[in-house]
């Protein structure tokens, strides 16, 4: 097993820099600067992982974990840049999906923080655990994005054959294993914990091979003949209702969800139940 291990680790930089090397030749690094930075950070946590795991192994949880923080951060802004790709062309769509995304996020994060220090466990536990849980909310998310990018493909001709939907496809892909291999846990323990880490990490790099796939090809531009009139219709409305002034639609959704995050009253879990086990995370899980 130790040699399947280290095998898995190491072909996912060697895939993560072929990723990099199609991105520099096409000049994507402009197009999806933080998905550029996503692959980077990537590769280096892998790497400082790795020398930890060999010879540090007592400081291997707690870099996991930090290192697992700042991807699921960074992933939250690599969606946020994937919808700005994909509604570029309705700019008052992309500021209201903007809006909803990022109130959305910030919701989810605070949630998870609050969940995790109102029970009662180790501050060690209490990271991890609020880590998991926007870990989790945040793949829901991008599986919610790919089925929307499944609805824009019958809307917009050429879409799957875009950049941006290799990119969504492989995250959305990635997302439903996880969440799979979680429930798998869940259900029978981390009995199988050994096999599951290394099917997470197959399927990651798996993923990295979908990315390698469509960045290496070019992308074929969506025609203006080719917008669907529904979505023209739509952004049309939000632009007027935007010049309205103040009580504008957009305005509307910023306020109403401001409202909602001035509540002080947030439900509290229950103490029995929401302990977490904080087991040592397999070397050659990665994000």
């Amino acid at each position: 097993m130790n040699g399947i291990m280290y095998v898995s680790w190491l072909l996912g930089p060697v895939l993560q820099i072929t990723v990099l090397i199609f991105m520099i030749r096409r000049k994507l690094r402009v197009v999806f600067p933080r998905f550029f930075s996503y692959i980077v950070l990537q590769i280096v946590k892998s790497g400082i992982l790795f020398l930890i795991y060999r010879y540090h192994q007592e400081n291997y949880f707690d870099a996991y974990w930090s290192g697992n923080a700042i991807s699921v951060l960074l992933v939250v802004t690599v969606m946020d840049e994937i919808l700005h790709n994909l509604l570029k062309q309705y700019g008052s769509i992309q500021s209201l999906t903007s809006i909803i995304f990022r109130w959305a996020c910030g919701l989810l994060l605070l949630l998870s923080i609050v969940n995790a220090f109102s029970s009662q466990q180790t501050s060690a536990d209490r990271v991890v655990s609020a880590v998991l849980a926007f870990d989790r909310s945040v793949r829901v998310m991008q599986c919610g994005l790919f089925f929307l990018l499944i609805i824009l493909c019958r809307l917009l001709r050429n879409c799957w054959r875009q950049h941006v939907f290799g990119i969504a496809l492989g995250f959305g892909i990635f997302a439903s294993i996880e969440l799979m291999l979680v429930s798998i846990v869940m259900h029978f323990g981390d009995g199988p914990a050994a096999i599951l880490s290394l099917v997470k990490s197959a399927a990651y790099n798996g993923v990295t091979l979908v990315w390698i796939m469509y960045l290496r090809r070019q992308s074929e531009p969506i025609l203006e003949l080719d917008v669907a009139p529904q979505l023209m219709a739509l952004n049309v409305s939000l632009v007027a209702s935007t010049q309205a002034g103040d009580n504008g639609f957009l305005s509307m959704v910023e306020q109403a969800v401001d409202r909602v995050l001035s509540r002080g009253s947030w439900p509290r879990p229950p103490v029995k139940g929401s302990q977490i086990i904080g087991r040592k995370p397999e070397p050659e899980e990665r994000n």
